[in-house]
């Protein structure tokens, strides 16, 4: 047996699928040609980018050369926020709004931009920590020239309502980006169905490894680019592209539409509810859940009825069906992790002397600091097995026992 605790933070980041090891090793071997030259060694390289490329553009409904690959989630957020306003020119002043729960990738380049000139609104979100589409468009402007909102939150798993949000930012010629760092492959992401023009991916998020992302960008955009240089990524990224990583994020958004279209989603929401189940029989009251109502929600069908049941999960404001955000009442969240170390999760709340300081997004959603201090975020992955939610679940239910008797 592994003397490794049980892992349930898939949100922070995922192992690196065996497949999408085998698939990027070739490429730190035999195929480490440049895929600017132009002999064998860069020919192989450059077709495996362009395998990659189009791996990536069909989990999305993309075309390949509206794929941008880039260093990771962060550098994506940052070049399609920088990328826009930069490109407008910041004489402009331009005006750029956001959501009270973006991850810092979002919300710091946006606070840089501020910095620089650009006008900043950030909307409120309500208990369930989702945006509602009349404050985007009261806050909309003539001069506004990006709505960036995520598309699921890390957090609580909240799915926001990016396509209402696109479509009432496409009659005013207002560009919108989402960071879907947190939902691709773990339900039907679509970037035709949502109307956005800018999306970041994040590979780390999605059984790749860490240190490549990309920027899908709707054909006919034009993003300042951040890394100047040769004309890589059609000139929009310098730099000699990555060619394992890049080979295996294309390999893992593969896998991953394969398993969407298997129904796998259905399964990790079914685990994630009996985790759900096995925590609250014994505690009762005693553990609250924050985010979206949907546990014990009705599975989304698998295959070509993907895309219309993600869009129906959208208007209803369901959550990410791996991921369990609770409040264990009446202590705090770091308590109970420290008690039950055979459980690798994260706190929704940091402890500093007597004081706990709940995150940002728990404070947005307006939860009460004296239940906000308890949150744990227990995220679900493709390796959980059924064994693991039930002894997670003894394992955290005996913590807090002891931490609060």
């Amino acid at each position: 047996m592994s003397s490794l605790p049980i892992y349930l933070d898939y949100n922070a980041t995922t192992p690196l699928d065996p497949a999408v090891r085998d698939a990027m090793l070739s490429y730190l071997d035999e195929g480490f040609g440049n895929p600017s030259s132009s002999h064998v060694y860069g020919q192989s390289a450059r077709e495996a980018v362009a395998t990659a490329r189009r791996q990536v553009a069909e989990l999305i409904g993309a075309g390949p050369d509206e794929i941008v690959f880039t260093s990771g989630g962060s550098e994506a957020n940052n070049h399609a926020l920088k990328g826009v306003c930069f490109r407008r020119g910041l004489a402009s002043r331009c005006h750029l709004i956001t959501s009270a729960v973006e991850h810092p990738a979002v919300i710091e380049p946006c606070r840089y931009l501020e910095r620089l000139g650009c006008r900043l609104t950030i909307v409120p979100v309500d208990s369930r920590g989702r945006v509602d589409p009349a404050d985007v468009a009261r806050a909309l402007c003539d001069d506004t020239a990006l709505v960036s909102v995520m598309h699921a939150n890390n957090e609580v798993g909240t799915i926001e309502p990016v396509r209402e949000i696109a479509a009432l930012c496409r009659g005013r010629g207002v560009l919108v980006h989402t960071d879907a760092a947190q939902s691709i492959g773990k339900v039907p992401v679509d970037v035709g169905e949502l109307g956005v023009d800018l999306l970041t991916i994040a590979g780390h998020k999605l059984y790749a490894p860490k240190g490549i992302g990309v920027l899908y960008v709707r054909r006919g955009v034009e993003l300042e680019p951040l890394v100047h240089g040769a004309a890589h990524e059609s000139g929009r990224r310098a730099g000699t592209e990555n060619v394992p990583y890049q080979v295996a994020l294309g390999t893992a958004c593969e896998l991953a539409g394969a398993s969407l279209a298997m129904g796998h989603l259905n399964e990790t929401r079914r685990l994630r509810d009996r985790l759900w189940q096995r925590l609250r029989e014994p505690l009762g009251d005693r553990v609250v859940p924050n985010g979206p109502p949907d546990l014990g929600a009705n599975p989304l069908p698998p295959g070509e009825g993907r895309v219309r049941a993600a869009s129906d999960q959208i208007k209803s404001a369901r959550g990410l069906p791996n991921t369990l955000n609770v409040n264990f009442v009446g202590t705090t969240g770091a308590a109970v992790l420290a008690a039950a170390p055979g459980v690798a999760a994260s706190t929704g709340a940091a402890c500093h002397s007597d004081t706990v300081r709940l995150s940002t997004t728990l404070q947005a959603m307006g939860v009460a600091p004296e239940l906000g201090r308890g949150a744990v975020r227990l995220s679900l992955g493709r390796f959980t097995t059924e064994g693991e939610v039930d002894r997670a679940a003894e394992l955290l239910v005996a913590a807090y026992r002891r931490c609060a008797s």
